[in-house]
């Protein structure tokens, strides 16, 4: 895969030592010396390249739901950052972590960085000659451990239902390391294989029995006080987390339902059979029926046919009047009719001869082409725009 001329100009005479695609055609180079990350041409910025020096004496990480951010922080030229995707954080980490280290010497020439791991606050670095720790809230900064593999006495594994711990004894002061069981397999079988072949041999029980041998200190309990133990005062797996205060729901009780002030609007039942009277809910006491009510009553008895007594109840309730109830149906029959009736003015024929020739305006159709012709000028543009969009999206996901 060629490089970008604009990153070839800016290596000059540097070999590549890594190479991390972050999304699309933006990369990032890694060199004994620098950082390099590339921006591909794009919507929101030209073609450039941002080169971060590995003498930084600090390295810190803000990982978000979709961007993680480097911090590099020098003696004297300050703060730099560089952001890539987060699913890149990873791969991203351990060629940097391994050039800081060789930039700040604590690795030497030919030694080479076999895995990086990262439980909460605590970070370790396996080399092919070396076990670097460090525990805070950078990654890597200056006040990191390391335990070289020619001072190693012995090397043990205790498993626990949660955790392994990693027993490293380095010139016979045991140092205790935790480490979460998803990982802690990961983490003893490259552990140990750095060791086997540092010391050229193929099982624990020889590594133990030849660094064992090679074991030389003074067996006083001050040298055991004196253990540079950091792994019980300091648990790498517990992480600060802030108490999310419960919030209580909003519940209404049922004392409170019952202190509600009465409903005063009337309900009436007008399917109820033999109720003479409507009668009312709340402060609404019985009403006495009147004389048009007595007088309607008396006009149904006589002519049944006409309406039931219960439906002359209700409109006198509603609308009050002092007219023969014969008359009011009489009135509303007639308006009924009116309304079901057509005007008198509608021609049927007159009607689908004016909706033929709408139909066959030539104006209307012209019309309705142009409102055509815009509709797809407009899919047009909404089509460019959306694709815009999803190029935007997608390099914003690249860390632009």
């Amino acid at each position: 895969m060629s490089v970008p001329g604009i990153v070839q100009s800016t290596l000059g005479s540097e070999e590549i030592a890594a190479r991390v695609s972050l999304g699309g055609d933006d990369e990032l180079f890694v060199t004994s010396t620098r950082t390099l990350v590339y921006r591909a041409d794009g919507l929101l910025s030209d073609e450039s390249v941002e080169e971060y020096s590995h003498d930084a004496d600090r390295l810190t990480l803000s990982e978000g739901r979709r961007k993680t951010k480097f911090t590099l922080e020098y003696s004297l030229e300050g703060t730099q950052k560089f952001t890539i995707p987060s699913s890149k954080t990873d791969a991203v980490l351990h060629p940097v972590l391994a050039g800081i280290l060789n930039g700040n010497e604590i690795t030497e020439p030919g030694e080479t960085v076999v895995q990086t791991y990262r439980f909460s606050e605590l970070t370790l670095i396996i080399t092919s000659e070396r076990l670097v720790k460090h525990i805070g809230g950078a990654v890597w900064d200056e006040d990191y451990q390391e335990y070289h593999f020619s001072d190693v006495t012995e090397l043990a594994f205790e498993d626990g239902s949660v955790a392994t711990q990693i027993v490293l004894t380095v010139d016979g002061r045991p140092q205790r390391i935790k480490a979460p069981n998803e990982q802690a397999n990961d983490l003893r079988e490259r552990l140990k294989r750095a060791l086997f072949d540092y010391y050229d041999v193929d099982s624990l029980e020889e590594l133990n029995e030849l660094v064992g041998e090679n074991e030389d200190w003074d067996d006083g309990s001050e040298d055991r006080t004196a253990s540079m133990d950091f792994g019980d005062s300091v648990d790498p797996l517990s992480s600060d987390s802030s108490e999310q205060d419960a919030v209580e729901p909003d519940v209404t009780t049922a004392e409170d339902d019952a202190s509600a002030e009465p409903t005063t609007e009337s309900t009436t039942d007008p399917l109820a059979a033999d109720n003479a009277d409507v009668k009312t809910t709340g402060d609404r006491s019985e009403q006495p029926r009147s004389t048009t009510q007595r007088r309607t009553q008396t006009d149904s008895q006589q002519q049944p046919e006409r309406t039931e007594s219960r439906t002359e109840e209700i409109d006198d309730e509603f609308e009050p009047a002092t007219v023969e109830t014969a008359n009011v149906f009489d009135a509303e029959s007639k308006d009924i009719d009116s309304r079901t009736q057509p005007p008198a003015t509608a021609d049927p024929d007159s009607s689908a001869s004016d909706a033929e020739t709408t139909k066959t305006d030539p104006e209307l159709l012209e019309r309705i082409d142009a409102l055509e012709d815009a509709v797809e000028r407009q899919s047009d543009v909404i089509d460019e725009q959306r694709q815009m969009i999803e190029q935007l999206i997608a390099e914003l996901r690249q860390g632009r």
